[in-house]
């Protein structure tokens, strides 16, 4: 096996589904080539027209937006409503370990004038279908996935609403399958790119039932409308650190007054208190940690150089998240060196040679 480096950011060629030309630039840096060349005015005109088809003007919900009371989703229905007249539905699938910030987030999001419905899943299912996430895919953030996916897909069709609109793409914006911007997104496309080929279903194998995998399964494709998945990074230009700024101005967004474990920044990821051990395991399969991820994307935001964003990365990439460690370890019922056995089955030996990650950026 051979690890490259991005020319241009801090990527690695260890990122599933991402790509790397002949001139070793990675494809995430070669789609901000593109957003810098598109023309935004006619991309929002674009935005436009979609809004006019679909608005109701009768107060009724015409377009279904995921939030988490973070920057981003309330960015993006903070906009829609403001800026194209429509009546947003926000919709939230609950952290499995909810964090304080996270709860203020929100309720500051709705006390801005955001309707919001939650959508929690039996406490007893969520915790079983973690530890096997954990045990069988190094994730146990996984269950998470499912609902965040599925849950609005449920609501769109038990509302009427035949328009989503998400934030960024994340297969174009953080390095994917996907090479060109896409204004929408096929409900078949997430088994692959959300939920690496192992949907709901792969559970019930493992002694998952299934009552206890319904609210983890989207409708079915025959059940949807017509309803369209959508991208506001399309139409847009997604920049993360401008909608945090936009977002403390318009929907009382806070930030953590310390930076996240394993990265430099404060701002993003903050809801759940098992978002540090998610990315920390991306770290031990991949050698790509939460600094790599934000580091990549500030440098092709132009917001950093490539030669700050390799000393953030060495300052900060891998660390063990430590503040909430031991909650980690009573949510998923395991004692420690339990847990630490199973982190350590995911370090593949040719990344790792004992705890020491063979290749760094430079």
């Amino acid at each position: 096996m051979t690890v490259l480096f991005c020319e241009r950011c801090v990527i690695s060629n260890q990122r599933p589904r991402i790509t790397f030309d002949a001139d070793g630039v990675c494809s995430a840096c070669r789609f901000a080539e593109e957003k810098a060349a598109t023309d935004w005015a006619a991309r929002e005109r674009e935005l436009s027209r979609l809004c006019d088809q679909q608005r109701r003007g009768t107060g009724e919900f015409d377009i279904l937006v995921p939030v988490s009371g973070g920057k981003d989703g309330g960015f993006v229905a903070h906009k829609l409503k403001h800026d194209y007249g429509m009546t947003p539905l926000c919709v939230t699938w609950a952290p499995l370990m909810p964090t304080e910030i996270g709860r203020e987030n929100l309720d500051q999001f709705v006390a801005a004038g955001f309707d919001v419905i939650q959508g929690r899943p039996n406490g007893r299912s969520v915790r079983k279908l973690a530890r096997l996430a954990f045990e069988h895919m190094g994730d146990p953030f996984q269950p998470f996935i499912y609902g965040q996916t599925a849950f609005p897909l449920q609501m769109a069709v038990h509302y009427g609403i035949r328009l989503i609109m998400y934030g960024e793409d994340g297969e174009a914006e953080y390095g994917g399958e996907v090479t060109k911007a896409r204004a929408q997104r096929r409900a078949q496309d997430h088994e692959r790119q959300y939920f690496s080929g192992r949907g709901p279903e792969f559970w019930l194998r493992h002694g998952v039932t299934m009552p206890e995998l319904m609210p983890f399964l989207g409708p079915r494709y025959d059940e949807l409308n017509g309803t369209e998945i959508h991208f506001m990074s399309y139409y847009h230009k997604w920049t993360p650190q401008e909608n945090f700024y936009y977002c403390s101005d318009h929907t009382g967004f806070t930030p953590n007054p310390e930076r996240t474990e394993g990265t430099y920044s404060k701002y993003a990821s903050l809801d759940d208190k098992l978002d540090g051990l998610h990315y920390y395991l991306g770290f031990i399969k991949f050698g790509i940690g939460r600094a790599t991820a934000d580091a990549a994307h500030e440098i092709r935001d132009l917001h950093i150089t490539r030669e700050e964003g390799v000393a953030l990365v060495h300052k900060f990439d891998g660390e063990f998240p430590r503040k909430y460690w031991s909650e980690c370890l009573d949510y998923l019922e395991l004692k420690e060196t339990a847990a630490l056995s199973i982190i350590a089955r995911w370090k593949s030996p040719e990344l790792w040679d004992g705890d020491r990650l063979k290749y760094r950026v430079a």
